[in-house]
């Protein structure tokens, strides 16, 4: 496939693959954006719970003109290769 059919290819809905670093993990998802929850579940194979653990997501190198931030929970992302994000969870008692 030469690069005109391979854009053709992607714009016809299949995905690409992007790398992206999760806490200084690299990940590769192949979502055109992630959520707020989905970037918390990619950060943490077992994440904390409790009633007062509350997640912090920040992000660099991101798309456009918004290429770093904090994203709140119900919130998402375009994703951007090499993306960075970084996950805490806090545990608010």
């Amino acid at each position: 496939m030469n690069n005109l059919q391979e854009n053709k290819h992607e714009e016809q809905g299949h995905n690409k693959d992007f790398t992206i670093i999760v806490n200084g993990r690299q990940k590769v998802v192949t979502a055109k954006e992630l959520s707020f929850a989905e970037i918390v579940a990619l950060a943490f194979d077992n994440p904390p719970t409790g009633p007062n653990i509350v997640f912090t997501v920040t992000y660099r190198r991101g798309e456009g003109n918004k290429p770093e931030g904090t994203l709140v929970e119900g919130e998402k992302v375009k994703i951007k290769e090499g993306m960075i994000f970084n996950v805490t969870a806090t545990d608010k008692s």
